[in-house]
């Protein structure tokens, strides 16, 4: 049987941030949700957008807003892109330099009605989160390093993806894997079979001449 793949566009690509609003509402019924980069030069050598303009999507679209917060110690802010409408919201593990911090963002974020979402960088290895998983709606695995759109795969994270959801059935855990970086058709098909169940796509998408063309070649690799 086929398995349901959802597609999560990336704002990454996106230089002009008032060109963002006009993709969200054309992707709305075409993917399933818009992956909102937010960076602040704290945890990656990139700025982007913050919670203001989160909610300004909000507003004038109705896709899904999948906020992956790239920045350091993300606690206080964590509030105001609730407010802003997000439905997910991912935190990274290197992001906290208490642990006990990342544990109760976690739990923050679920106790407002958000998935609650933890991501590794490709050289931080999944022992290191395996405790934190159990609270979380979603794992995010990079597939390249964060901080620049069109980067290609890092084949070592492909064989991650398997990892996790060992991990996953082993411990009949509910959480959604969720890849993100370098994501093509050409190598959808091996996520998708190594368990990813949210594929993010960035240059893919944005760069295509037919947009919807493209989301649909990711949702139908197999």
């Amino acid at each position: 049987m086929k398995k349901n793949v959802d597609i999560s566009v990336s704002t990454d690509p996106i230089e002009d941030y008032q060109n963002i609003i006009e993709y969200a509402r054309s992707m709305q019924g075409v993917a399933e949700f818009l992956h909102c980069d937010i960076m602040n030069e704290n945890f990656v050598a990139k700025n982007t957008y913050d919670f203001n303009l989160v909610k300004n999507i909000n507003r004038n679209s109705v896709i899904m807003l999948d906020v992956h917060l790239m920045q350091k110690e993300p606690t206080e802010d964590i509030a105001k892109y609730i407010l802003a409408g997000a439905n997910i919201i991912t935190v990274h593990y290197e992001a906290f330099d208490n642990k006990e911090d990342l544990l109760n963002a976690l739990k923050y974020i679920k106790q407002n009605h958000v998935l609650a979402g933890i991501s590794l960088k490709p050289d931080t290895q999944f022992k290191d989160i395996r405790s934190f998983v159990f609270g979380c709606d979603i794992v995010l695995i990079m597939g390249v390093q964060p901080g620049a759109s069109g980067q290609e795969i890092l084949p070592e994270m492909i064989d991650r993806v398997k990892e996790v959801d060992a991990f996953r059935r082993n411990n009949n855990l509910p959480f959604k894997i969720e890849f993100d970086g370098g994501v093509t058709p050409q190598n959808a098909k091996q996520l998708v079979e190594n368990g990813a169940d949210i594929l993010v796509s960035g240059s893919f998408v944005y760069s295509s001449k037919n947009r919807k063309d493209a989301v649909e070649k990711l949702k139908n690799c197999e």
